[in-house]
């Protein structure tokens, strides 16, 4: 994610919890509501209160409530069409890059895949797999806290996953840090990665990216 996308996403999120908080919340939920920290939050809140799409109001035990102006709604409505329309593209997007790698699976008589990361592209991949006659054993994230993904088993370690033809990555970071365990050495397992992915893949991964 960019910038620019990353700052609309975080001022989209303090506008709408700004709305449906109906002036209740501080400066700490806010941030809660946000998922950043007080200070960024903070930041946030003075640049909009600034363009004047919040109003900041006084309250007593020295706390500060705030308000969504006109101006603010309209804002909030911008930014929320805006979100939609980037959303459906990069789902379109995604998915035809997640059909292309699934053809390439059946091509080759890989019918049992790994996911390598368990993000928002994962969860992609697992819908359009259903469309293709490929199984997805599961996923692998060292760094997951749940042990799922979408009904499926989602494991921290590569040893401890179910048999698989093919692995697949589904996150950059997560590509990026299992690496050197990604057919390493001797393993037999190939490694694809969607389009997507193509041009952020970080230096010795060893996958194929299929376009």
């Amino acid at each position: 994610m960019n910038g620019e996308s990353r700052d609309e996403r975080l001022t989209l999120a303090l506008l709408e919890a700004v709305a449906e908080e109906g002036g209740v919340a501080g400066q700490r939920r806010l941030a809660r509501r946000m998922g950043v920290a007080l200070g960024l939050a903070n930041a946030y809140v003075r640049r909009c209160a600034r363009k004047g799409w919040i109003k900041v109001r006084q309250a007593p035990a020295n706390r500060y409530l705030y308000y969504l102006t006109p101006e603010g709604f309209a804002e909030k409505s911008r930014l929320a069409a805006r979100y939609l329309r980037h959303s459906l593209a990069f789902y379109r997007e995604a998915s035809a890059a997640w059909a292309a790698v699934w053809r390439r699976c059946e091509r080759e008589g890989w019918r049992r895949a790994l996911l390598v990361g368990a993000g928002e592209l994962a969860e992609i991949a697992a819908v359009r797999a259903a469309d293709h006659a490929v199984t997805l054993v599961g996923a692998l994230d060292p760094g997951a806290r749940r042990r799922q993904l979408l009904g499926r088993p989602l494991w921290r370690r590569l040893a401890d996953c179910a048999p698989h033809d093919v692995r697949v990555l589904t996150e950059v970071d997560g590509g990026g840090a299992l690496a050197e365990g990604l057919g390493a050495g001797d393993d037999p397992v190939p490694v694809l990665a969607p389009a997507l992915l193509a041009g952020a893949l970080p230096p010795g991964t060893r996958a194929l990216v299929v376009h």
